[in-house]
């Protein structure tokens, strides 16, 4: 168990880490915004109550520290979803890392954006209340391959 743990924690702050690499890379060269993690910890925030669904999270009533609690909800889910990869692929697969269960398990996770985070927030289903819906979709479908490879990178690094 003590390893399952171990591997979560390394794997899941790897493809995190890279996750957030690629954002900046896409912040330096097309100039995208960078990801704003304090709405994101106030919903965490908020969730702690038992509210999961906001009109709006910007009117939500605010937290002290939302962003550090931005930061910090961003790589233990991305520990929880290095946790599920282990859980689900084969024993010794993280001696044995190969790349298509991390690849899946990223874009499968793009579902908890989709379906839970962004209606959560108030920006609809898959961002559908936004009004450049459609490029957040690819950018999310981007980002979770991303953190997939990321996976896949960080399992063979500390295997």
């Amino acid at each position: 168990m003590a390893d399952f743990l171990f591997r979560s924690i390394l794997i899941g702050v790897g493809a995190t880490a890279i996750f957030d690499l690629w954002g900046l890379l896409l912040k330096q060269v097309f100039g995208l915004p960078g990801a704003n993690w304090a709405p994101v910890g106030r919903w965490f925030c908020h969730l702690a109550s038992g509210k999961v669904f906001h009109e709006d999270i910007a009117k939500a009533p605010p937290f002290a520290h939302e962003l550090a609690a931005g930061w910090i909800g961003h790589y233990l889910v991305g520990i929880l979803f290095a946790a599920i990869l282990l859980a689900v692929t084969p024993s010794g697969w993280a001696e044995q890392p190969t790349l298509m269960p991390p690849l899946v398990v990223g874009l499968v996770t793009v579902g908890a954006g989709w379906f839970l985070l962004q209606p959560g927030m108030g920006a609809g289903v898959a961002a559908s209340k936004r009004p450049n819906a459609n490029q957040i979709r690819m950018l999310n479908i981007l980002g979770h391959i991303v953190f997939g490879l990321g996976l896949y990178a960080t399992a063979l690094l500390i295997r």
